[in-house]
């Protein structure tokens, strides 16, 4: 049975001896590879007997790397503050970025006004005469005053609301490019005449000698941005700019639709409201528009996605897409 031969003796020569004896060489040879393997280890100092020294390094490589990363963030909040960006620390931060600001002025306080001596008092009669009068009249012309301070003290409030900042505030409209002619002090600039629909046509400087040629400038059909504050480039003022689909290699005057004539009004819907009648340049409202224009795949100008519109017609570029308008 399993049992009797479970507890017979070896015998020798047998097979369970002959596997007991190869195990035990394998074992001895495993002993020897590993005394072997820590013996190279030892000789090239690789195995770390104590490791609280190489433990405290570590320690001391994170410190220093945690310092480092929070000089890098302070470096870089204090430049996007020099570039006008505000920066605020983040909730979870231990530490959160200071950012200095300036201080804003104190406000002038009013003068308090002395009040005036009173003038000396009249005879008892006529003093007893005229009390009562003053006293009734007196509150009603206190609470006149106070409701025009009142009303001009709300005055002001309305004028120091945030104006909105969207395409509403540019006055864009048809324009026709007359003629065109090199600028006498620059080679890369036009010397345009534009009819916009006033009286007088607009002079207007453009950029575009290396990407139209001057016969295509001629009584050529465009998009005028008029209520830029005229301002002199080379010499020579500009009172509004053409607007181009563009990309650094090349760059389309946009066309407005079939039937549209000078001084016919841009409209984007949904963004409705008056345009300035000249855009203020330190407010800088152009540049925070412009980065919303766009032309679609199909060729149409847009703002924030929504088409420009001539007498509902579709704006459009000749052939680019995809890319911005300036």
């Amino acid at each position: 049975s399993s049992g009797i031969n479970a507890e017979w003796p070896l015998r020798p020569g047998s097979k369970n001896e002959m596997l007991r004896n190869i195990n035990a060489k394998r074992i001895d040879q495993l002993i020897c590879q590993l005394t072997a393997h820590v013996q190279k280890l030892q000789q090239r100092k690789t195995l770390v007997r104590d490791t609280t020294a190489y433990k405290a390094q570590l320690i001391a490589e994170h410190k220093q790397l945690q310092i480092d990363v929070a000089v890098l963030k302070q470096r870089l909040a204090d430049a996007e503050v020099m570039n006008g960006k505000k920066v605020y620390p983040l909730p979870n931060a231990t530490k959160p970025v200071v950012i200095s600001e300036a201080k804003p002025k104190p406000k002038a306080q009013p003068e308090v006004k002395q009040p005036e001596p009173k003038s000396q008092q009249p005879s008892n009669n006529q003093n007893n005469k005229g009390q009562q009068q003053p006293k009734k009249q007196q509150p009603k012309k206190k609470d006149a005053n106070n409701n025009k301070n009142a009303s001009a003290a709300k005055a002001p409030a309305k004028g120091n609301e945030p104006a909105k900042v969207d395409v509403s505030r540019l006055d864009m409209r048809v324009g026709l490019i007359r003629s065109a002619k090199l600028h006498p002090d620059a080679d890369g600039l036009y010397l345009e005449e534009v009819e916009c629909g006033e009286g007088q046509p607009r002079q207007v400087i453009s950029g575009l000698v290396r990407h139209i040629p001057i016969e295509e400038m001629q009584m050529r059909p465009c998009v005028l941005l008029c209520n830029l504050k005229p301002a002199k480039m080379r010499g020579v003022m500009s009172h509004a700019m053409v607007m181009c689909a563009s990309t650094p290699e090349k760059v389309e005057i946009l066309v407005p639709p079939p039937g549209s004539k000078p001084g016919d009004k841009v409209t984007v819907e949904g963004f409705v409201g008056d345009p300035d009648q000249q855009l203020n340049p330190k407010k800088k409202v152009f540049e925070a528009i412009q980065p919303d224009f766009l032309v679609s795949p199909e060729g149409y100008a847009l703002y924030k996605g929504v088409p420009w519109k001539i007498n509902g017609e579709h704006v459009t570029a000749p052939s680019m897409r995809g890319c911005g308008i300036k």
